[in-house]
C-alpha cells in the first residue's frame, strides 16, 4: 500500500522500494537496503542516486564506508508542493500556446451523468462573468438535482458568476425564480405553450456554448465566436421581450 502511494507521489517502483527499505532500516549499507527491498544491488545504486537527487536519501562515510539513511517522509510533500509551484508558473504560457493552435477541438461530446457533470463544471471556469441559460424542466427528472443545487450553484456563487435564465413557467421554475436574490441569478419566465425547452443551453466565457439533453444524457461543449454571438443576440431579444416579475 505504501509503495503504491509513493508511486503516486512520483517515485518509480524501484525508488519506492528502496526508500521504504532505507526508512525501515535507518542508517545502513547499500547491501542491506538491496536485500530488504528485494532489488538487485546494481539497481539499488541507481535508485539511491535518483533518491539523493530528490533529497529523499542522504549518505555519510564512516571509516571509508558509505552509509545511507532515508530523509523525513515529509520531504516528499515538500517536493510535491515545489513541483506544483513550478507547474503553476508555466500555466499562463501553456494556455497561450493552446490559444495559438488552430486545429484544437472545437466541439467536445459527453455522455452519462459523469459526462454532464463535466459540462457543468466547465461553465464554472469563468469567475466574475455571466452565464446566459435556457433552462429545461427535464433536469429535475433526468439528472442529479443534488449535484446542481449543492455543488454547482454553491460553486457558481463562490466564483461570483451571475446567471440570467430563460425558462418555461412551471411550479418548479416559479419556485426557483422566488430564490433568485439568494442565488446570484435573474430569471424570466415564458408562458407555457409558447415554446418547449427540451434541451438546456448555456452561453459562457466569450465563445462557449454548452448544450445538454438530460433526457438523452448527452452534452456538447462548442467553441465558436459566431455561433455564440448569434445565440446571445437571440437570448437578449427574448429577455427584453419578457416582463420582470
Amino acid at each position: 500500500m505504501l509503495e503504491k502511494e509513493l508511486k503516486k507521489a512520483g517515485l518509480t517502483e524501484n525508488e519506492a522500494k528502496t526508500y521504504l527499505a532505507a526508512l525501515e532500516l535507518g542508517e545502513t549499507t547499500i547491501s542491506r537496503i538491496a536485500k530488504k527491498s528485494g532489488i538487485k544491488r546494481t539497481t539499488t545504486y541507481l535508485a539511491i542516486d535518483l533518491l539523493k537527487e530528490k533529497g529523499l536519501i542522504s549518505a555519510i562515510k564512516k571509516k571509508d564506508k558509505a552509509f545511507f539513511y532515508a530523509e523525513d517522509p515529509r520531504k516528499i510533500l515538500e517536493n510535491i508542493e515545489e513541483t506544483k509551484r513550478e507547474v503553476e508558473k508555466s500555466i499562463p504560457e501553456l494556455l497561450s500556446l493552446a490559444n495559438l493552435i488552430d486545429k484544437k477541438p472545437k466541439i467536445r461530446y459527453f455522455e452519462g451523468f459523469d459526462g454532464l457533470k463535466e459540462v457543468y463544471k466547465d461553465t464554472l471556469n469563468t469567475p466574475g462573468q455571466e452565464i446566459l441559460l435556457w433552462a429545461s424542466d427535464d433536469r429535475i427528472d433526468y439528472f442529479d438535482e443534488e449535484f446542481v443545487l449543492d455543488y454547482y450553484v454553491t460553486k457558481r456563487m463562490a466564483n461570483k458568476i451571475h446567471m440570467r435564465v430563460l425558462a418555461v413557467e412551471s411550479e418548479f421554475m416559479s419556485y426557483q425564480h422566488s430564490l433568485d436574490p439568494q442565488k446570484l441569478r435573474q430569471m424570466r419566465l415564458i408562458q407555457p405553450g409558447q415554446c418547449i425547452f427540451s434541451a438546456e443551453i448555456n452561453l459562457y466565457g466569450s465563445n462557449k456554448i454548452a448544450i445538454i439533453s438530460h433526457r438523452e444524457s448527452i452534452g456538447l461543449i462548442m467553441e465558436s465566436q459566431k455561433i455564440f454571438e448569434t445565440l446571445k443576440g437571440m437570448f437578449e431579444v427574448m429577455w427584453a421581450g419578457l416582463p420582470e416579475r
